[in-house]
């Protein structure tokens, strides 16, 4: 009986030390953890950031859209309205030829001269 205890034991003892050779040690230390730890509070921080910049991105291109579309806009609008003023006086000018051209063939059915003169230039 004692030397099936001793056996035992011995067994038992072996056994314990296969298991301890079988043990993988984690290089893992309350340091790394406190590292990682710092490391995501920083990435967190950064993430902030970001998402600030991000934001002011989005308002800046978002003011500089608005500008440019009130910018062409305004463009069209004054065109137009600078046109008006242009168009008004060409159709003006082009009535008054209209008018002068009437008197000056009424005008060359008296004077033969003035009539060849208009001949000349096509206006008869």
């Amino acid at each position: 009986m004692k030397k099936l205890l001793i056996l035992a034991f011995v067994l038992l003892f072996f056994g314990i030390l296969k298991a301890q050779e079988l043990q993988v040690v984690v290089p893992y230390t309350l340091a790394d953890r406190d590292r990682a730890i710092r490391t995501e509070a920083k990435l967190e921080s950064q993430q902030i950031q970001l998402d600030d910049v991000k934001t002011l991105f989005y308002w800046g291109f978002g003011i500089l859209i608005t500008l440019y579309i009130f910018m062409f806009g305004y463009m069209i609008w004054d065109r137009r309205t600078a046109m008006q003023p242009a168009l008004e006086k060409s159709i003006e000018a082009e009535a008054k030829s209209s008018n002068l051209i009437r008197a000056l063939r009424d005008y060359s059915k008296k004077h033969a001269d003035l009539a060849e003169i208009l001949r000349t230039h096509g206006i008869l």
